[in-house]
Formats: C-alpha cells, sequence, structure tokens
C-alpha cells in the first residue's frame, strides 16, 4: 500500500509539467530514486527465477498460482515505468533506459541466454526469455528497444568482460564469473581498457549454411556465438519451452513499434510486404541500386542506412556500457539473417519432440515473415518440409487405425480452422508468460497396464495437429490459397448389404430402446455387477466413420428382433479371445467423445486430469468356442469397414503428391463399401 502510494504521488509529480520540476526530479540525488527501481526490480526477477527453477525440480500443486503472483508484480513494476515515461518527461526516459541495462539487461539477462550450462549465473535462459518479452512488450522506449536488438548481435562474454578464453576464442564454458570479480591475468581475449572485443565466427554470414549444419559444427554450445543464432539455436536444438521462448523474443521484436524497420531487417525478421515496401520506395526515389531486385528472390536490403542505425547502436553499447562486438566490421548482408531465421523455421517444423503448439507459434512466425510469397522457399526448404509431410501422414494413418478413427474427421476440421487462425492472426495467440509456468504432465500417462484410450485420444489430437500445420504450409509453400475447410471426401452412401440396413438403424445409430433386427447377432451373456449374470444378444455395426457393439435383448414375441439395452464405440474395443478361456471374449470399452472436447465437461475434466483415468471392461462368455471366433470375426470386420471410410474420405489429405494442385481437387464419387469385404483377423 505504501509502494502504491509513492508510485501515484510521484506520477502526479511528473505530470506537473513544470521545467523547473522536471530538472529537479532527474537530477542528482533524486535521480538516484530511479536506479532503486531497476534494482529493485532485478531482485524481483531473480526470485522470480528462483520460482521457475524451483517449480521444475520439486513440481507443486501450487507453483503455477505462485509464478502468476510473481509475474504480476514484476509487470506492474513495468507498466509503473511505463506510466512514469507518458509523462513526456525525457531525462526520465534517458535514466530508466540506462539502468535497466546497466544493470539488468547486460549484466544479467543477455549473458544468461548461452546455450551452454555455467556457473554463477543469477537468471536461467527461460526467466531471460519471458522478461525480455515482457520489457520490450511495456516499456516503450525507442533507445532500449534498438539497443537491445543490436546487443543480439554480440555474444554472451560480450557483457561480461571478466571472463577466461582459450587462445582460439573460444571459452571453457566453465570460467563464467560474476561481474563484481576481478580479471584473470591470463585472460586471451583483447582488452581495450574496460572494453572485451569478440570476433564472431564467419561461419554464420555464409548464405549456404543451413541451421543444422551450424548445429553440427558449432554443436550450439560455443560462447562464440551471436545470441541472435543463440536464439536459433534454441529453435533447432531446444527443447519445448526454449523453442517457445525463442519464438517469443523473436515474435515480440517483430511487433515492437519502437524498434526500427533497419534493425528488423538487420535480425532478418522483417516482414516481406515491409521489405518490398522499403524497396519500392528506394527504387522511387532512385536509391536502389537496382530496381530489378524489388520482388527478386535473392534481394537484399543491405544498404547504408541499416548499416549505419546499427552501427550507431552497436557504437553506444561500446562507449556508454563498455561493450565491443566486431561482428559487422566485415558487414553483413540482412538476406543472409533471413535465410538463417527462415532455415531455422524450417528445420523446427521437422522435429518430432516439440509439441503441435509450439510449432503452430512457429507458423505463425513465418506467415509474419512470408505473408502472401512462397518466393523465399528454396528447394531445401521444399524438401525439408515434404519429408516432415510424409511423416505425418504416417502418424495419420496409423490413427486411421487406432482408437479414436471415428472423431478423426471432427478433430481434425475443427483443428484446421484453429490452426488457420493462428497462423493468420496479427499477433500470437500467446502471452510470453506461458513459458514459465510448469507443463501439466498428461493425466493417462500413470496407466501402468497398456495405453488407456485417454492417452490414444491426447495422441491422436497432437497428431492432427501436426499434420494440419504441416498440410497448410506445404500449401502456402506450393502457393496455393488455404480454403477454410480441409478438402476431403463426403460421406459415401450407406450399402444395402450393410449390417446397418439388415438391423434396420436410421442415421441416428442405436439408442437405448430401439428396435432392431438381431441379423448376425450372436448370443452371449456378461455380468456388468457381481452376481447378475444377463443374456444378450451381441451385434457390431459400422455406419460410415462411426461404429458401436450393441448388447441387445431379445423380444419375447419375436426372438428376430431385440431392444438395444447398451451400445459402446466400437473403434479402440481391441477384441482379444482369453488364451485360458476359448469361448470368452475380452473388449475395451473407451467413452463415445473425448472428456477435453465436450465444454460441458470440461471442469470435470480439468479436476481429473492429475489422475489416471481407467476404460472400462467388457468380458462376454459365448455358448461354445465358435460362437466366440464368430463374435470375434464380425467385430474386427466392421472395424475394417470404419476404418477403410474414414481413410477413403481422408484421401485428398494424404495424395498430396499425386494431388499437388489442390485448386483442382474435386470428390471423387464415394464407393459403396460391401460388408461382404474380406476382413483381417489383425487390427
Amino acid at each position: 500500500m505504501v509502494r502504491i502510494a509513492v508510485r501515484t504521488l510521484t506520477l502526479n509529480v511528473y505530470h506537473v509539467g513544470d521545467d523547473n520540476v522536471n530538472r529537479y526530479i532527474t537530477s542528482s540525488p533524486h535521480a538516484e530514486y530511479f536506479s532503486n527501481l531497476v534494482s529493485f526490480f532485478r531482485k524481483q526477477c531473480i526470485e522470480l527465477n528462483k520460482l521457475v527453477s524451483s517449480t521444475l525440480k520439486n513440481p507443486d500443486p501450487n507453483s503455477t498460482s505462485t509464478i502468476l503472483a510473481a509475474v504480476d508484480e514484476i509487470e506492474d513494476n513495468l507498466y509503473y515505468f511505463s506510466d512514469a515515461i507518458s509523462a513526456g518527461i525525457p531525462d526520465i526516459g534517458r535514466l530508466l533506459t540506462d539502468n535497466c541495462l546497466q544493470l539488468l539487461i547486460l549484466p544479467l539477462l543477455l549473458p544468461s541466454l548461452r546455450m551452454d550450462n555455467v556457473n554463477g549465473i543469477e537468471i536461467g535462459a527461460v526467466t531471460s526469455l519471458y522478461l525480455l518479452c515482457c520489457i520490450l512488450r511495456i516499456v516503450k522506449i525507442k533507445d532500449l528497444a534498438n539497443t537491445i536488438a543490436a546487443a543480439l548481435f554480440c555474444p554472451p562474454e560480450a557483457y561480461i568482460p571478466h571472463f577466461e578464453a582459450k587462445l582460439n576464442g573460444f571459452t571453457s564454458g566453465h570460467g563464467f564469473t560474476h561481474e563484481s570479480q576481478l580479471l584473470d591475468n591470463n585472460t586471451a581475449g583483447e582488452v581495450d581498457g574496460e572494453c572485451l572485443r569478440v570476433t564472431v565466427s564467419d561461419m554464420a554470414t555464409s548464405s549456404h549454411v543451413h541451421p543444422q549444419d551450424l548445429v553440427t559444427q558449432n554443436d550450439c554450445n560455443g560462447s562464440h556465438l551471436a545470441l541472435r543464432e543463440a536464439l536459433l539455436c534454441y529453435i533447432t536444438t531446444g527443447d519445448d519451452v526454449q523453442v517457445l521462448g525463442s519464438l517469443s523474443v523473436l515474435a515480440t521484436l517483430l511487433q515492437t513499434k519502437e524498434l526500427d524497420e533497419s534493425m528488423l531487417d538487420a535480425l532478418g525478421i522483417l516482414p516481406q510486404r515491409k521489405q518490398h515496401k522499403k524497396l519500392l520506395l528506394q527504387a522511387l526515389v532512385g536509391e536502389g541500386s537496382d530496381e530489378e531486385q524489388l520482388f527478386s528472390r535473392g534481394s537484399s536490403t543491405v544498404n547504408d542506412g541499416t548499416s549505419t542505425e546499427l552501427d550507431g547502436y552497436l557504437q553506444r553499447l561500446k562507449e556508454q556500457y563498455g561493450v565491443l562486438c566486431s561482428f559487422l566490421e566485415r558487414g553483413t548482408s540482412p538476406h543472409v539473417n533471413r535465410c538463417q531465421v527462415l532455415d531455422a523455421l524450417v528445420s523446427l517444423f521437422c522435429r518430432s519432440n516439440i509439441s503441435a503448439e509450439t510449432l503452430w507459434d512457429g507458423g505463425w512466425l513465418l506467415r509474419q515473415l512470408l505473408p502472401y510469397s512462397e518466393a523465399e522457399f528454396n528447394s531445401h526448404h521444399h524438401e525439408l518440409l515434404k519429408g516432415s509431410y510424409k511423416n505425418c501422414t504416417s502418424a495419420l494413418l496409423q490413427e486411421i487405425r487406432g482408437v479414436w478413427p471415428d472423431l478423426l474427421i471432427t478433430v481434425l476440421c475443427d483443428e484446421w480452422k484453429k490452426c488457420k487462425r493462428v497462423i493468420e492472426a496479427s499477433s500470437p495467440r500467446k502471452d510470453p508468460k506461458c513459458i514459465l509456468l510448469p507443463v501439466q504432465k498428461s493425466f493417462s500417462e500413470d496407466v501402468i497396464s497398456g495405453e488407456s484410450s485417454f492417452t490414444a485420444g491426447d495422441r491422436m489430437c497432437e497428431s492432427v495437429k501436426v499434420f494440419v500445420l504441416l498440410l497448410q504450409l506445404q500449401m502456402f509453400s506450393l502457393g496455393r490459397v488455404l480454403p477454410d475447410h480441409p478438402p476431403t471426401f463426403p460421406p459415401s452412401n450407406i450399402p444395402e448389404n450393410s449390417r446397418a440396413r439388415a438391423a434396420g438403424l436410421d442415421i441416428s445409430g442405436p439408442k437405448p430402446g430401439t428396435e432392431l433386427r438381431l441379423v448376425d447377432a450372436v448370443p452371449c451373456r456378461i455380468a456388468f455387477e457381481r452376481g447378475k449374470e444377463r443374456h444378450f444378444s451381441l451385434l457390431a455395426i459400422s455406419m460410415g466413420t462411426s461404429g458401436w457393439i450393441v448388447l441387445a435383448e431379445e423380444l419375447p414375441v419375436n426372438r428376430q428382433f431385440g431392444v438395444v439395452r447398451v451400445a459402446a464405440p466400437l473403434a479402440g474395443s481391441n477384441p482379444r479371445i482369453d488364451e485360458k478361456h476359448s469361448r470368452w471374449l475380452h473388449l475395451r470399452i473407451r467413452p463415445s467423445a473425448l472428456p477435453f472436447m465436450d465444454p460441458s465437461k470440461s471442469g470435470v475434466y480439468n479436476k481429473v486430469k492429475s489422475k489416471a483415468l481407467v476404460d472400462g471392461r467388457w468380458t462376454l462368455a459365448f455358448r461354445d468356442e465358435e460362437s466366440c471366433k464368430s463374435a470375434f470375426s464380425m467385430i474386427l470386420e466392421e472395424m475394417n469397414l470404419q476404418f477403410n471410410e474414414v481413410e477413403r474420405r481422408l484421401r485428398p489429405l494424404l495424395d498430396l503428391e499425386r494431388d499437388s494442385d489442390f485448386s483442382n481437387l474435386s470428390p471423387r464419387p464415394p464407393k459403396a463399401l460391401s460388408s461382404n469385404t474380406t476382413a483381417s483377423n489383425s487390427l
């Protein structure tokens, strides 16, 4: 309360608008108030990092709320900085910029972005990535934003003047000391006063080096890598959280209005439409070297303006903050840096150990850089995307014959719309704070005896999300317009000789109490309660992409008809004849819908998510071994009919190589599926 009162009072003073008052509050010793503010903020950042690190080591149910409370405190401080800047006193902005850079960003946040783990760092890379996003998003100071962007062209050691170096310019990775410690007399780096000169490898400036090559040669752990390259290494080799953090920083830089377009261009993340606009203006006023480069694939926007502005901020880093980086002394092309960013993003889409949600964020960034043209995709990009698409197609084919094929098309259509909306949005959908929150373990990972249908449902949804993204990126890379709905075939007509027709079912399926014909039904017994055995007729029915296992009671008057008492999903039933009792048939009974797809059950689902949910189990007893085998074969046959219909409807999405021109896709005449189709006895 005292803190809030003081800040309210100071803001009122800042807005008085008197020059004498302005000079008074920004002169010594009163200006120390701003350095104290930043020092207090630095302590909060270190405490936040301790919370995040502690949560990673010892997850706690209350850790999320604790981290969010600390994040709220940090953002409140940054919003106070922003309010103070909005008063329009230039010296306040300068004081906050200098103190943020000297006390927090240069000595603490930027050095922590190095890939290898070292001692003496008070803050982790993930926390640092979040804080950089937060500062850029809330504290709207042009000099601060551009200085941070320029600082990304230097390696971490450029901000730590006291470190141990090898003769070849590579650090040991273990001599990273605190800024208050003395410089080792055996240091091999070039020292100019209090400035350390670090020469960055020429490899980063080659347009023929792909991120995977960079990873192989540099192992992404060398301290010689510039911070910009470290961010790209996080994308190509980091874990899910590091990838998301790096993407968040690039997205935040992209959306920071205070950042000069020339800095975005130098970083390689200037959107294509702004790049063309800039070249067009240069061509109109006669500044461009060649007007034909406007829309050429290899157009480079390096010019005196870009070089001068970036060099100006690097010079400021040297003169005011003791940082000297020779990265740009040889000259570098923004086009080369842009190619590295595109290479890193394409490589990201080929990674199988990254979550679909994070890959979608990478898709958003790619579409921001290339909103309307596929011209910057080279043959290597197409090859990588094509290979990744093939892998996703194989995974989707497995899901077609998995546990949830009846929901696969529904999930795919929903995720198609969501993915299209996400990658075409004007801003990222996630707040950067999400990278700090603990990742919730899947609620069904604790199931010991076999994979539950809930685990399979999670995996199916994840596979569909990745497949949808890769398919949309494939279409985009080929220059196609994304349709609002995925190009699938319509449902086929139900064959006249199918069991669904013979049973007299309508499109709504078997509901409890529904009357049907017991064609091909097999008598069986089952006990839903101990000691209470009941007699039913078992019938397996598929209808399009849906299917059911039906237990019906015979009508006393007409035994050819029965009343549905229980109906369970056919898919995922995993039929198995007991090894010791050949008249027993075991079935797994999964829910009819995934819990997280039903909004009415979302609250219950979130409560039980941390627990292991299990499937139902049926054991059906038949009068003889032949009846049991007949029921087993009937279930497999109807499951295969269901699988085949799902695959037929998804065929346009699976035949991308053959039907590369999506605009010419048209539904083929549906083939009638016969119930007499030979069924395989294996799932």
